[in-house]
């Protein structure tokens, strides 16, 4: 855990110096100890010190303490912290102290009465009533569930996804809470998982949902998708999560814009991708510093957990390439915690848990297992759900299976289970549940199911051999066990290299690489014209012309080229992804322009593999776009220093010449 090298700080706070002596020194040698002898101190200590617990006993006058309770009940800081009432009894309890059922109904996390006459001794305290052991408890309460699961190799984690409809007063969302309540009430279930507009279209918000779901006594896991966010947006909405205590986050690009939203088809704005997002809750975790009033403020740490999604489900050797290039990205970003596409085949999700080896992270993944009937199975086949694969075979033996008197349904929930026993088999960390109109009862069923297969899981394999039709596999295929072997399989394809790419080469060569005498020409020049205004602008002009006319350029000014071989993700890739391909492509085509445009990553990496440098595209995380630089010369920011390109290899503007003297 990440407290677990730090010590956990109490706050005592109460009237008397003997209830400080007798509270605090049985609590100082685990514990790092804060005292407050007044309402006021205890209050402010409360906010600016950010104790983990606070323990409450009396305060002068009577009274004070009751209403020093609402205050931390209500605060915004202080709502979530685990609150404790230790009072001290006396003979003159009646007039000092308070009821039992008094504390109880001031919602503290627990009550503890301590009679001076039998508790003479710290040890005895500690001992009969085991006040450190009641802090411990209650802050654990506090942390995720879903995290401790994971982090627990011991443990099987499971997740049950939930699915909001559009609209306020839906019957979809009663649907929602009472799956909740099922699943608190069954025990058998870790985390609820709540979609981000699935499909791109209007939902009900997950993080208002997921607010709900906290206090209903479940532990949420919060979809966030980028489509609809900007940075600003994203980080305020993290902020609020963590102020309510919700704290597990799935990071993920998002499906396009649908065209059900109000009037027609909503503008995307994918302003960050995700290893962006993973880097943005990295520093909120360790205190994000900005600016404000020229001065470099650092805000208070949050405590979120967030994983990431990959598809291993792809066909073409360059488009599961650039998924792995982008999970590397994710896990260097941050990512705690992985959890698959919707596929089949149980190669492939062997697959990916190789490649983590091999690689050394240690990071738990979840299975994602959709019950899968018929008709969905029908939609996914025709890639009418971008990035969920569901091979022709599979689709037979599916077809197969709907003939049964129960239509297919005692099929689609045995292999749901037979999904999770292999899983768990193979060494998965849990096990992601959904599909339409899941009760809790078919969630139970697979999960006791699961279990009881899992001990066999390996004569399960031969049933998930789903391969694409010349689907390309990361690793050689052990022929023993039917999945893969730790020898890495040879990538035999052999892309043309287009022309323009061969231009561009030469040109980048010539015109941005420090070694070229052209560049070193070039950039004292553009440092003079940098200055102008009229030759300014004409060269501007000049610039996003020509880049318009090879690259469809849209003039952002923090150009991307460099990055992606000269395929342009901000005009050319409709998510405008620059660390790699989201989920959706299919057998190489963009999800937005299937069998139209070919995504962007899949043409990168067949560009730069005739070269022997298709690793560039998992080399290091491009940086979110600097808008700062919209609508200006891209050249002249790289030779400037300015763009992200030019930061990232140390391109610094020319020394400025210093005014002659007089």
């Amino acid at each position: 855990m990440e407290k677990e090298n730090k010590k956990i700080k109490v706050l005592v706070v109460g009237s008397e110096s003997a209830y400080h002596d007798i509270i605090g020194k049985s609590l100082e040698e685990e514990f790092e100890v804060i005292g407050a002898f007044s309402d006021d101190e205890g209050l402010a200590k409360a906010r600016t010190e950010r104790p983990d617990a606070i323990v409450l006993g009396y305060l002068e006058p009577r009274g004070t303490s009751f209403k020093l309770h609402k205050k931390l009940r209500g605060g915004w800081l202080t709502k979530h912290t685990p609150l404790l009432i230790v009072e001290i009894g006396s003979a003159d309890m009646s007039q000092k102290g308070w009821t039992k059922q008094e504390a109880l109904e001031m919602d503290a996390d627990d009550y503890i009465t301590i009679s001076t006459e039998d508790s003479a001794s710290i040890s005895r305290l500690k001992e009969s009533v085991g006040l450190t052991e009641k802090i411990s408890i209650r802050m654990s309460e506090r942390e995720s569930v879903l995290k401790e699961k994971l982090l627990d190799p011991n443990d099987f984690c499971v997740t049950w996804e939930q699915i909001p409809g559009r609209g306020a007063f839906e019957m979809q969302h009663e649907e929602v809470i009472d799956n909740v309540a099922k699943a608190a009430a069954g025990g058998k279930i870790d985390a609820i998982s709540v979609t981000d507009n699935p499909g791109g279209n209007p939902a009900l918000s997950t993080e208002m949902l997921c607010v709900q779901i906290k206090k209903a006594g479940m532990e949420p896991l919060v979809h966030l998708a980028c489509r609809d966010k900007n940075r600003s947006e994203i980080e305020s909405l993290l902020c609020g999560l963590a102020a309510e205590g919700v704290k597990n986050i799935l990071v993920l690009t998002g499906d396009y814009s649908g065209s059900d939203a109000f009037e027609g088809l909503a503008k995307p704005v994918f302003d960050l991708d995700p290893p962006n997002v993973l880097r943005l809750v990295g520093e909120m975790n360790k205190g994000l510093e900005h600016k404000a009033m020229r001065k470099t403020v650092k805000l208070a740490a949050t405590d979120l957990f967030a994983g990431a999604c990959v598809s291993p489900f792809k066909k073409l050797e360059s488009e599961l390439m650039g998924q792995y290039a982008k999970l590397k990205k994710k896990i260097e970003g941050g990512a705690k915690f992985i959890i698959t596409q919707v596929g089949y085949d149980a190669r492939k999700y062997h697959e990916l848990l190789t490649w983590l080896r091999l690689n050394n992270y240690n990071i738990p993944v979840l299975v994602n297992i959709y019950v899968l009937p018929y008709g969905a199975a029908r939609f996914m086949n025709s890639n009418g759900i971008p990035g969920c694969v569901v091979t022709d075979k599979m689709l037979a033996d599916l077809a197969r299976e709907k003939e049964a008197e129960d239509k297919g349904k005692a099929g689609m929930l045995l292999r749901a289970a037979k999904m999770y026993a292999y899983a768990k088999g193979m060494g998965y960390a849990g096990a992601h549940i959904g599909g339409h109109g899941i009760t809790y009862e078919q969630v139970e069923y697979i999960i006791d199911k699961g279990e009881e297969l899992a001990a066999n899981w390996e004569s399960l394999v031969a049933e998930f051999d789903y391969p694409q039709d010349d689907g390309f596999y990361l690793f050689e295929k052990d022929e023993k066990t039917g999945l893969n072997t730790d020898v890495y399989a040879p990538r035999t394809s052999k892309p043309a290299v287009p022309f323009k790419y061969r231009f561009t080469r030469v040109a980048h060569h010539l015109l941005f690489e420090e070694k070229s005498a052209i560049f070193r020409t070039l950039k004292p020049l553009a440092a003079s014209l940098d200055k102008t205004r009229g030759p300014k602008h004409l060269f501007e002009f000049f610039e996003h012309m020509s880049k318009v006319a090879l690259f469809n350029c849209m003039n952002c000014g923090d150009c991307a080229l460099f990055d992606t071989a000269y395929v342009c993700p901000m005009s050319q890739c409709p998510k405008n992804q620059r660390n790699g391909p989201c989920g959706g492509s299919y057998n190489g085509w963009c999800e937005v322009y299937p069998n139209e445009k070919k995504c962007i990553w899949v043409q990168a990496y067949d560009r730069q593999k005739p070269y022997g440098e298709e690793g560039n595209i998992a080399a290091y995380t491009v940086p979110p776009c600097n808008w700062n630089l919209w609508q200006t010369s891209s050249w002249l920011n790289f030779y400037m220093g300015r763009d992200h390109s030019a930061i990232r290899l140390g391109i610094k503007p020319p020394p400025q010449k210093e005014a002659p003297k007089k």
